[in-house]
């Protein structure tokens, strides 16, 4: 009997160098997939922001242009809408009314893409019972009291009700649930994906989840320490392993992996 493959780890600093990393060992290898993955990104700056390498987030930003595709931080605003966080100066209350009351608007604007909801949106206003913004539910359960069991604080996006639908493809919602799990003085996110597009999604999710993170973080009144996303299905799809605009893409992430010395690894969880 087949044990299927053995879960691919990499464990980084860096989110440019965890996504570098994903995505070289695609390139290098025959397929385009890799399943299941997880990625684990533990670097922090004072304001929560991710450690990234500039010149591959510009490179990978120019190529999804390129290609016709949404650069990373409009794929990251989807899980955490960070201009509307500024806007609310620090109150996450403004914060949730801003979003809600301009969402029929952004999806007015791409029906198509949008027409199923946004992460942000089914984290807010899942639309079931007294908790339908469960990130506030989370946030007021933790504040609520010591010791209070971390199963509760889950959110989730997959909703059987709206997404158990026959369509041959799905594009929302690929992100399934988010779960935040406090850990002395710091919090872990940690994001499970079904399947999850590597060129066109991946940089752009794990940033939004980075942001996510420390927003939650902030109001529990804890440090982000880590983000770790789960994948059951990693895919280099939308582009061919050949194409030229991928080139400076290529030559950033193969000179990031290259780098050293590096608080970093990647293997096989057999």
């Amino acid at each position: 009997m087949s044990s299927g493959t053995a879960p691919m780890l990499v464990d980084e600093c860096s989110l440019s160098k965890a996504w570098a990393k994903v995505f070289l060992h695609i390139l290098d290898h025959p397929g385009t997939s890799v399943s299941p993955l997880v990625v684990s990104v533990h670097g922090f700056g004072a304001d929560g922001a991710p450690d990234e390498d500039l010149a591959l987030r510009s490179a990978l930003d120019d190529c999804l242009k390129i290609s016709g595709k949404r650069d990373a931080e409009t794929v990251a605003w989807t899980i955490f809408p960070e201009s509307v966080w500024r806007l609310a100066h620090g109150d996450r209350h403004r914060f949730y009314d801003l979003y809600l009351k301009a969402w029929p608007h952004w999806r007015a604007m791409n029906p198509k893409a949008n027409r199923r909801g946004l992460y942000f949106e089914r984290l807010i206003n899942y639309g079931r019972g007294d908790h339908s913004n469960q990130l506030e539910w989370i946030i007021s359960s933790f504040q609520s009291r010591r010791g209070v069991r971390k199963s509760m604080l889950q959110a989730s996006v997959f909703d059987p009700a709206r997404d158990h639908v026959p369509d041959a493809q799905l594009g929302f919602p690929c992100l399934q649930h988010v779960t935040f799990v406090p850990d002395g003085d710091g919090l872990v996110v940690n994001a499970f994906y079904a399947t999850q597009q590597l060129f066109d999604k991946a940089y752009g999710n794990w940033l939004g989840l980075c942001g996510l993170g420390h927003f939650m973080a902030q109001a529990m009144g804890l440090q982000l320490v880590r983000m770790n996303c789960f994948v059951g299905i990693e895919k280099l799809e939308r582009i061919t392993k050949g194409a030229e605009s991928l080139d400076p893409v290529i030559n950033a992430a193969r000179r990031i992996v290259s780098a050293t010395p590096s608080n970093s690894a990647i293997r096989s969880l057999a």
